[in-house]
């Protein structure tokens, strides 16, 4: 591959340069991190499954025992909520069913195939990306909280949501156990501390609550990350007397308590299988615990097992991404872990409420005809029509509001015509340079969407300047923290000022702005004190996120969703933008800004499935070609901590490390243990942690804070993340707090460094696809690194491995209500 992204070799005398010795100590810890991936051998009849048995560190993560494809596997990264590994993961049905096989989570991401995937997330109160925690509160007094802003259309289903959070709460340690109770505790642990991600057919994670909201706090001060609201001490009680008789782990009864709520002791003695509620449970440890507690009348065919089961595999389809499955995919599925009658087992979850149904019409020639209704003789004019064909969806309820909601917020959007904010010839004077069409099609529409690489970001903010030069009341939010720096910047230049030393209240996070931390605040209706909302980073919005902002617009504001259809999908389930550009129901402007530079050239070349050897006289672009995983990890350290600093003045601070998954012998773990005896040594007298050390930290599902550790004390962890002082307390490190040095692409998604180093590894070649490689190569803005193990796997990638499909119904909504734009 030397020829390949230019400057080949020039990485192994240039920027590789540096004796190995002084990286013996990162080789060593590589290795110790190869035990990592052990799979554990698929469950017995008692319900074990050995799979999750893998020691909490190693993580193992094997592949799907069904040969199903894991969807997007390059990405597991920190996503949360009941082990959201940031996994575009196995996919059901068309979408591949995944069989998980080994263990608790087929890593169906970045590591997926190699036994070595992990997945972050899977934090016990919220843990993103990441991408790939847990579900559970991310605290909802925080200012650095994922709490949304409650909606008054929404409140229903936000109950329901915080209801599911709730679930997640922390495993307190217990006592000394063995057999099948400590597989289980192993298991839910392993979930909660992002070891595993929560499923093993599926794995991604969910955006977390909203809360209503009050006037914007900006003020920097210390957030304590809070845990779920406490469980009545006599409900938890009751749930461990039936967890011990049952030979499950007592450690869980605060998490069983909390998703089953009042009477959760005979709920779950009446139906064992309500155990799955808990993040990290699997169908055959259920099967367990239920025949320890049915005896005899427990089996297979239990009607309460299917339906069990059934809004297992769904939650597991919402971890990588779908808002829905096809009922011939459930079905198989449900086949798949022995339910012997799996319509009835549908039929039934329906029957409860606990999925809902839909048939959506279909376009695609073959497609399943509906059943027609009995007609009468008379009937003559019908009898030759013939019945439109539909594909039948199952999800959860809880998706499914969220999808109909963004579908109808969008059109009403789209159908309100824009107020009276200027004339057209005020609009027309604005529209100049690169930022022309934009602006017109802004001008004359409610919803606009534009495509673009980190170059085109000037374009929204040109727009957002002439919109404020027009007296329009604008806000723009971007993903990450450090997005909405360096569009800030952009915006300064655009308005040919100086960047405010504060942050500006036109630019926030798509997280501020729904929590009310950020961004114009809202009205006495709760609606967003805007006119014009531009949202960066459009590809990492999922469908609750993108719901919670469509109905906080006014009536006649506008919308434009921006951002760079190549990057990684969202964390949380649904592929918003890329189901808008699909459905083509309001203009969409793609800029012809091109990236700079050999990285941008070498990037551009990835998004169209080409892999070009490009000129980097400067060395922009360096391949340091390497044998294996721990000649990977050496290599690594000696480019962050010499060849970088030394060749272009980049300080091993902002060169950042990216890697396919976090388990394995060059995943996260051992790049950061690498990293930190190089960089930081120090005892890790708090949990693990020394102040001065990079970190990730999750509060919440889907976002990741970076910062690094200040110091530790009774209160906790003490953290400055994007500038802002955190205190996670003790019980909270282990699930939230990783060290940063080496993240995966999930956590890195909207940012970028000015150098980066991308680790692929030879065990990551079968995880990597085009997604994936566009979005770790385009983290770098002067100097890209590649450390490269996969040979001829990275060519292959980029031409013939996208991103695997999600199933969701937005587009079919919108066509219900939108009409197809030109």
């Amino acid at each position: 591959m030397e020829d390949r992204a230019g400057a080949g070799s020039a990485g192994d005398d240039g920027d590789a340069a540096g004796d190995r010795g002084e990286a013996e100590g990162s080789a060593a810890a590589a290795k110790a991190g190869r035990e990592g991936g052990a799979a554990a051998d698929r469950g017995d009849a008692d319900g074990r499954a050995a799979a999750e048995r893998s020691d909490v560190d190693s993580r193992a993560g094997a592949a799907s025992a069904g040969g199903v494809a894991a969807a997007d596997r390059g990405d597991v990264e920190d996503r949360a909520a009941a082990g959201r590994g940031d996994a575009e993961g196995s996919a059901v049905g068309g979408n591949a069913v995944g069989e998980d096989g080994a263990a608790v989570g087929s890593q169906a991401a970045e590591s997926g195939a190699a036994a070595d995937s992990q997945g972050v997330a899977a934090r016990s109160e919220g843990s993103e990306e990441g991408t790939s925690g847990a579900e559970g509160e991310a605290g909802a007094a925080s200012e650095l909280s994922e709490a949304e802003a409650e909606l008054a259309a929404q409140r229903e289903l936000r109950e329901r949501i915080e209801r599911r959070k709730a679930e997640k709460k922390a495993v307190e340690s217990g006592k000394k156990l063995s057999g099948t109770a400590a597989d289980l505790l192993a298991a839910v642990r392993a979930v909660e501390s992002g070891e595993k991600p929560g499923g093993s057919v599926f794995s991604e994670a969910e955006s977390a609550p909203r809360r209503g909201t009050s006037e914007p706090v900006r003020r920097p001060t210390p957030v304590t990350s809070a845990a779920a609201a406490p469980v009545p001490v006599e409900v938890v009680d009751a749930v461990r007397a039936v967890l011990l008789e049952g030979g499950a782990p007592e450690a869980l009864a605060p998490q069983v308590a909390a998703a089953l709520g009042e009477g959760a002791d005979g709920q779950l003695r009446e139906d064992p299988w309500q155990l799955l509620r808990v993040a990290g449970v699997r169908p055959e440890q259920a099967d367990g615990f239920a025949r320890a507690l049915l005896g005899a009348e427990c089996g297979p065919g239990d009607e309460r097992r299917g339906r069990a089961v059934t809004v297992w595999l769904l939650e597991q389809a919402a971890l990588v991404g779908h808002t829905a499955l096809e009922a011939p995919a459930l079905s198989t599925a449900l086949a798949q872990r022995a339910v012997p009658d799996p319509d009835a087992a549908v039929q039934s979850a329906i029957a409860e409420g606990d999925a809902l149904v839909f048939q959506d019409a279909v376009d695609e020639p073959g497609a399943p005809v509906a059943p027609s209704a009995p007609r009468e003789s008379g009937d003559e004019a019908e009898e030759g029509e013939r019945e439109r064909p539909v594909r039948v969806l199952v999800g959860l309820e809880r998706y499914a509001l969220a999808e109909e909601s963004l579908a109808d917020g969008l059109a009403r959007v789209v159908n309100s015509l824009p107020k009276e904010d200027g004339s057209a010839d005020d609009w027309e004077s604005a529209a100049t340079g690169s930022a022309a069409e934009l602006i017109r099609a802004v001008a004359g529409h409610g919803l606009v969407l534009h495509t673009g690489g980190e170059a085109s970001r000037a374009e929204p903010a040109a727009l957002v300047a002439a919109a404020r030069a027009l007296g329009l009341r604008v806000c723009a939010a971007t993903h990450s923290v450090d997005g909405r720096q360096r569009f800030a910047t952009l915006l300064a230049r655009a308005e040919q000022r100086e960047p405010s030393a504060e942050p500006e209240e036109t630019v926030a996070t798509v997280a501020g702005l729904l929590s009310g931390a950020e961004g114009p605040g809202r009205d006495a209706d709760g609606l967003l004190m805007t006119d014009l909302l531009v949202v960066l980073d459009g590809p990492q919005l999922d469908v609750e996120s993108a719901a919670m902002l469509a109905e906080s617009l006014p009536d006649g504001a506008r919308l434009v969703l921006s951002g760079d259809p190549g990057v990684l999908w969202s964390v949380g389930p649904g592929r918003v933008f890329a189901d808008l550009l699909a459905a083509r129901v309001c203009p969409q402007v793609a800029s012809r800004t091109p990236d700079p530079g050999p990285i941008g050239e070498l990037v551009s070349g990835i998004g169209v499935g080409e892999l070009n050897q490009v000129e980097a006289p400067g060395k922009e672009v360096v391949i340091v070609p390497v044998r294996d995983a721990g000649e990977a990890v050496h290599r690594t350290v000696q480019l962050v901590a010499d060849s970088v600093p030394r060749a272009f003045q980049i300080p091993a601070e902002q060169t950042q490390v990216i890697t396919p998954g976090h388990g394995g012998a060059a995943g996260t773990r051992v790049l950061n243990a690498a990293l930190k005896d190089r960089l930081n040594p120090g005892p890790g007298r708090f949990g693990g942690f020394d102040p001065g050390d990079r970190i990730a930290y999750t509060p919440a599902p889907g976002r990741t804070a970076l910062g690094h550790v200040v110091k530790a004390d009774a209160e906790g962890l003490h953290l400055e993340c994007d500038g802002t002082p955190v205190v996670v307390p003790k019980e909270r490190v282990e699930q939230s707090v990783r060290h940063g040095w080496a993240l995966t692409a999930h956590q890195a998604v909207g940012r970028r460094w000015p150098a980066a180093i991308v680790v692929l590894p030879g065990d990551a070649a079968q995880t990597l696809t085009r997604p994936w490689i566009y979005t770790a190569f385009g983290r770098a803005e002067r100097h890209l690194s590649v450390v490269h193990g996969v040979e001829q796997a990275l060519p292959r990638a980029v031409a013939e491995t996208p991103a695997k499909p999600r199933t969701t119904r937005l587009p079919t909504l919108l066509k219900t209500q939108v009409p197809t734009a030109g």
